[in-house]
């Protein structure tokens, strides 16, 4: 059942005309029943609908202002407007706003019965229309897989009239921000490209995708970059849309597509240096430095310890903004990123510290990998820092001078087999106790706590060195490779192998 609402300011009409249609049998229900424009906003707000009758002239807000705002909510709402006048202006605008239909007082049953049916039909193919273009977007996601069989590949070019004969192609993903964007305006995009470049034929794929192919073989790679740039220029002039466009390497086979576009996905990661309004080509990349972006993980974590908050802040504005050049790699940033936030998880378990606002390792580093750009990734650890100092100026606990020996006794010695009993008949204590002690003031058992301590260097081995993990395991003094996996993976949700992946990003 579609959703109807019915927009009079005289009661006697609004109940004429919810009485004079049979609602159910054309499929509708009619859901609300408001006394002006500002009231059928506010029922809006609550529970949109498909089809506003309404009437024009109302108090507070008339007919053609509501559809006006209701426009820029939803371009899909269907508009039939009554009016008592029959004036060529009130017609004229409301044809402008796009309403389906204007039926002048007094109401004709019939006519608005089939208005009303007209209207209905018209939903039903708007619906056909979204299924067939996200069958379509289906389709070729297919196709750009690589997973066509080698006879399916003339169809896609029919679909995109490419000339048989074509001798060299270039092809571009280009990305906008989706919430910031309507879905019609990427529409007058692709329009007005069509109509102005001949060459360039384009699929749009995800929501906030278009993969542009350029049919020219007169372009040298240099000069096919230039043309891309070009278009990004004008659709930012003209329709105020910030894109970020990646251009892959020119290809002689349309066969060769789904890997011309792969290339270009990947390079998708750079637009977190780059930015929207960015075009890059394949080339570009290939030519970036791959070093580390060096990160004091020992400066850091002093002056977050000593709670000097513009002084940690100020490293890591530092570390993000002056340090990241626009020559750097991608899985630089990346491995940086993943530094810092293994060195936030360490001092989050080391002092205990729990609050709604910080985030656990897992949750950072999938922000680490869904952030648009460097700022974004700064601006979450910025806020990290903030509430890791603010947790500890409320930590009071002050470790006993047994304590702080046992826990420098590990720091200094994790790679012997020690263990509560040994070192309480060192210090002279009863096991039990000691074991009391330590739980109590660091918040877990001496056995975890050797156990984290472990897997802190680990970590700090497998992000800063190529040691192999059999022998990270021994140096720390796990001689079974198999318990280290699983004890790593309980400290920091991922394992050895997974976290120098990530390194590789």
């Amino acid at each position: 059942m579609k959703k109807v609402m019915l927009v009079e300011d005289e009661e006697l009409i609004l109940q004429g005309i919810f009485n004079i249609i049979d609602w159910n049998a054309l499929g509708l229900e009619v859901v609300h029943m408001a006394h002006n424009g500002q009231e059928a906003l506010e029922m809006w707000e609550k529970e949109p609908v498909d089809i506003v009758v309404s009437d024009i002239t109302m108090p507070v807000m008339d007919g053609l202002t509501l559809l006006r705002v209701l426009r820029e909510k939803e371009e899909k709402v269907r508009f039939i407007i009554l009016s008592g006048y029959d004036e060529f202006e009130y017609a004229r605008t409301a044809i402008r706003l796009g309403v389906e239909s204007y039926i002048l007082k007094p109401i004709n049953e019939e006519e608005l019965e089939r208005q009303l049916k007209e209207t209905v039909e018209k939903l039903d193919e708007m619906y056909k229309e979204k299924i067939k273009y996200i069958d379509e977007k289906t389709q070729w996601m297919h196709f750009l897989s690589g997973k066509t069989e080698a006879g399916g590949y003339a169809e896609y070019a029919g679909i995109l009239d490419i000339p048989s004969q074509t001798e060299r192609f270039y092809a571009a993903v280009m990305k906008w921000r989706l919430d910031e964007l309507k879905e019609n305006r990427i529409t007058d995009v692709i329009v007005t490209l069509k109509k102005q470049e001949p060459g360039l034929r384009l699929v749009h794929l995800l929501p906030d995708s278009l993969l542009m192919i350029l049919v020219d073989p007169g372009l040298d790679e240099e000069q096919a970059l230039e043309y891309f740039a070009g278009i990004q220029n004008r659709i930012e002039s003209e329709f105020g849309i910030f894109t970020f466009i990646c251009v892959g390497p020119a290809f002689e086979q349309f066969e060769q597509l789904p890997e011309v576009y792969g290339a270009a996905m990947k390079m998708q990661k750079y637009l977190m240096i780059e930015g929207y309004g960015s075009c890059i080509s394949l080339r570009q990349v290939q030519e970036r430095k791959s070093g580390d972006i060096n990160i004091d993980e020992a400066q850091l974590r002093k002056l977050i310890l000593k709670k000097e908050k513009e002084s940690a802040v100020g490293y890591l504005e530092d570390l993000f903004i002056n340090n990241v050049r626009k020559d750097v790699s991608v899985s630089a940033i990346y491995q940086m990123a993943v530094k810092t936030a293994m060195l936030l998880e360490d001092i989050k378990k080391e002092y205990k510290l729990e609050s709604e606002k910080l985030h656990d390792l897992p949750e950072l580093v999938e922000t680490i990998y869904r952030s648009d750009d460097i700022f974004g990734i700064k601006t979450v650890f910025i806020a990290e820092i903030i509430e890791i100092i603010a947790r500890l100026h409320e930590e009071n606990s002050q470790y006993t001078p047994v304590v702080r020996q046992i826990i420098a006794e590990v720091q200094n010695n994790y790679k012997e087999d020690m263990n509560l009993k040994t070192l309480a008949y060192k210090y002279h204590m009863n096991a039990s106790y000691l074991g009391q002690i330590f739980q109590k003031e660091v918040g877990s058992s001496f056995a975890q706590f050797l156990s984290n301590t472990k897997n802190g260097i680990a970590k700090d081995l497998i992000l800063n060195t190529n040691m192999k993990i059999n022998d990270i395991a021994r140096e720390v003094g796990y001689p079974d490779t198999s318990y280290f996996y699983r004890k790593f993976k309980q400290c920091y949700g991922v394992s050895p192998a997974s976290l120098r992946e990530m390194k590789k990003y």
